[in-house]
């Protein structure tokens, strides 16, 4: 049975079933913020490694979608996307139960592995199934699931946190883990690629691994090991950095090289018509190349303020998790109203409109946010702002997928998708890094120099500013119990470093518009037609 001839309702039953694994593993990519200040307290863990809890997920994510994307094609879309969720329930555990800050980053690099399985091929899964307006009606159920959850998170991650510890927000991914697997298998058709298929390109899969990890590792530790001159001994172990210099500079370094070799490589490969990870013709649809664009700059703005939001609601507010969710709901609802705006609207209008709208509603939302900071901001002032943001989160998310891939012929949706997939993730990783940065530099020096204004000496506000960041504005309670006006400087000052990291990801956004300006729009009832047949009939 051909995807074109599959029953409605077992299609349509097949997308809830991608939308929930989609669900899954972006909800535990935001599930994680809320929990963060339990996990600092319990665990101990400073700034820099609180970065790395959530970095290190979606690093391994970036790294390795164009991998899995690859793979799925070859081997079985349906068939990775089960071992992907099984993978990713396996790691929940670990991480549920990890004793100590680095091995939770070990158990959420495994999260990334199977993240990476999960993504790619979902999106795959929809470009293959439908056709024509139901795509654009598909992609917007799998857009608004990516930003609704994306809040629902922190709601889900706040309530377990909350009443019962921050490991549970790991757990509840058992259950829902065997319930996607249970669904892909009852409703979800398997398709592949058997025009394309070949060995997997190892050495660009090494390489395309390098570019992202050199680049996020040098962006999150440049404020630890100095950007420039070493701040701090780089060490691994019983091993030092030995060079007089920070390792920063030669993970950048690392980055371009890896990353020229990588297209040259790749080119060569091409030349020689052997199998590529993913194939730069692909860059010469004008669609999937000035989309893929937009949607690394979009993505670097748009989820980067996620990680400071409930640190400040939290640590300056003085919001417990649970009511740090409710506060982030708002974003949800924004989400999942815009999606019913984008189904009617987008039929009238086009999804690239829709998609503009999306991000200029975005812009205003979190730039409203940096403009309603303060140590005393009341939640209702936030609500309204992170409810527009979701609104654009729920149109420009969806969109843009479809726009990407609209011209990409479905037999190498598996490829394209992981192409696109990596755009964004890469974009998250950097938006997180970058974002994480302007909040700590931004907070420590603030407060450092708010305190030798008040008459502090410069080392003892030194210290108390390193106390701050390293605890990730944890201490503020602490340290406003001992002395009043240190602790209010210290909330001022984390609540400044909130707001720039806002405007920040607002300037970002902007960039992101800029670049949807190099689309162009087209009747929405196109599809492409494969330029071979696909094999996407195998069992149900």
């Amino acid at each position: 049975m051909t995807a074109g001839t599959t029953p409605d309702r077992r299609r349509w039953a097949g997308l809830v079933v991608i939308s929930v694994a989609v669900s899954l593993i972006i909800v535990d990519s935001t599930i994680v913020n809320v929990a963060i200040p339990s996990i600092v307290r319990d665990l101990d863990i400073g700034s820099t490694l609180v970065q790395w809890v959530q970095e290190s997920y979606t690093l391994v994510f970036a790294a390795l979608l164009l991998v899995f994307g690859s793979l799925a094609d070859r081997y079985g879309r349906r068939r990775l996307l089960t071992i992907g969720v099984s993978v990713f329930v396996v790691a929940s555990v670990l991480a549920a139960l990890a004793p100590t800050g680095d091995l939770l980053v070990v158990a959420r690099v495994l999260q990334g592995l199977g993240g990476a399985m999960v993504l790619p091929t979902t999106l795959s899964l929809v470009n293959a199934t439908f056709t024509g307006r139901e795509r654009g009606i598909a992609f917007a159920v799998w857009g608004s699931t990516i930003g609704g959850m994306v809040a629902v998170g922190p709601l889900l991650g706040g309530w377990l946190t909350t009443d019962f510890s921050w490991r549970w927000a790991f757990g509840i991914n058992v259950p829902l883990g065997i319930a996607i697997v249970i669904g892909a298998y009852l409703t979800v058709q398997e398709s592949r690629d058997t025009v394309h298929a070949g060995r997997i390109d190892v050495v660009g899969a090494v390489l395309s691994v390098l570019t992202s990890a050199s680049l996020v590792f040098g962006l999150i530790e440049g404020r630890t090991y100095g950007w420039w001159e070493p701040a701090e001994r780089f060490r691994v172990g019983d091993w030092a950095w030995p060079a007089s210099t920070s390792p920063i500079p030669f993970a950048f370094a690392l980055t371009i090289i890896a990353g020229v070799l990588f297209v040259v490589w790749t080119r060569r490969r091409q030349r020689l018509d052997r199998s590529t990870l993913i194939a730069l013709d692909l860059f010469t649809i004008g669609s999937f190349r000035n989309g893929s664009i937009a949607a690394l700059i979009v993505s670097l703005g748009e989820f980067g303020i996620i990680l400071s939001l409930p640190l400040w609601l939290q640590n300056v507010l003085g919001y417990s998790a649970l009511q740090t969710g409710f506060v982030l709901l708002a974003l949800a609802i924004g989400s999942f109203v815009a999606s019913g705006f984008a189904a009617t609207t987008g039929q009238r209008i086009g999804a690239l409109p829709i998609v503009r709208i999306g991000i200029g509603a975005e812009i205003v939302g979190v730039a409203a946010i940096g403009f309603v900071i303060t140590s005393s901001t009341p939640w209702w002032a936030i609500v309204p702002c992170l409810f527009v943001y979701g609104f654009g989160v729920g149109l420009a998310t969806a969109q843009l997928t479809s726009v990407v891939l609209r011209d990409v012929p479905v037999e190498r949706s598996g490829e394209a998708s992981g192409a696109q997939s990596t755009a964004r993730q890469i974009g998250s990783a950097l938006g997180i890094a970058v974002l994480g940065t302007v909040l700590f530099t931004s907070t420590q020096t603030i407060l450092d120099h708010r305190l030798q204004d008040e008459g502090t000496p410069a080392a003892a506000a030194s210290q108390i500013a390193d106390t701050v960041v390293s605890s990730s504005g944890g201490s503020i309670g602490a340290l406003t119990e001992q002395s009043p006006s240190a602790g209010a400087a210290a909330a001022e000052a984390f609540s400044d470093g909130t707001r720039a990291a806002a405007w920040s990801a607002a300037g970002f956004l902007v960039l992101g518009l800029a670049a949807t300006l190099r689309l162009r729009a087209r009747p929405e009832d196109e599809t492409p037609e494969p330029s071979a047949a696909p094999d996407r009939t195998t069992t149900a």
